[in-house]
């Protein structure tokens, strides 16, 4: 399991010209590995989780997932390998109102092909996992805002993700409960063995990751390494 980007650069229009959003950008992220990107806002850090979910096709450079480049796929491969192997939790949980808890895990199993009643035994096994065992067959309104962010992660990662793309997972929640989030996820990361990036503006959060990136006018910049 791994997430590799390399060289990548996006640009998008703008006027007569275009704007650089990623600017040669690089990053190995291997199996079990958070690395936190960290950047003000319109640094270019949504434009490089959307190139890594394979949701936007860079203008140079490539980007590998779990091993398989995705340039060059076909749509219908490229949308495969997005439902089977990258697990994605936004920013908002948007979960369905109609939904339990369970269920909401459940329908990503019935959207990659499989029954939804055979995927109950790994939803309740990852609702157990982020602390949600006895909620299973509550409602998003009866759960709390940061209950409803741990249904979210558990979703993104009921397909069995290689890779798991985070965006700004505590901005709707408090100090404290935001950095249970964030540490709820590097445990995850750590235990289901995910190559991790999660994108975040707030620097109060990146501790429990394993290394910081920092994103600036859609330059990456990685800390030294040591030792």
């Amino acid at each position: 399991m791994s997430l590799e980007l390399n060289d990548v650069t996006l640009t998008y229009p703008d006027g007569d010209g275009r704007l650089t959003a990623l600017d040669r950008v690089s990053l190995e992220v291997p199996g079990g590995g958070l690395t936190a990107v960290v950047g003000p806002s319109g640094s270019g850090k949504s434009s490089l989780l959307a190139v890594a979910a394979t949701l936007i096709r860079p203008d140079s450079g490539s980007v590998a997932v779990d091993g398989e480049r995705v340039e060059g796929l076909a749509p219908g491969r490229l949308a495969e390998l997005r439902r089977s192997r990258i697990g994605i939790v936004f920013q908002q949980p948007n979960l369905l109102a109609s939904l339990t808890a369970a269920e909401q895990l459940q329908v990503m199993a019935q959207i990659s092909g499989r029954p939804p009643r055979r995927a109950r035994p790994r939803a309740l096994e990852l609702l157990e996992a982020v602390g949600l065992a006895d909620q299973a067959e509550r409602r998003p309104h009866q759960l709390s805002g940061g209950q409803r962010q741990r249904v979210n992660i558990a979703r993104a990662l009921m397909n069995d993700p290689a890779v798991l793309l985070v965006d700004e997972p505590t901005s709707a929640l408090d100090h404290e409960r935001g950095a249970a989030v964030v540490d709820l996820i590097a445990r995850l990361t750590r235990g289901q063995g995910t190559a991790t990036v999660l994108v975040t503006h707030d620097r109060a959060h990146v501790g429990a990751a394993d290394r910081v990136a920092e994103v600036f006018d859609g330059r990456l910049r990685l800390p030294a390494a040591t030792g």
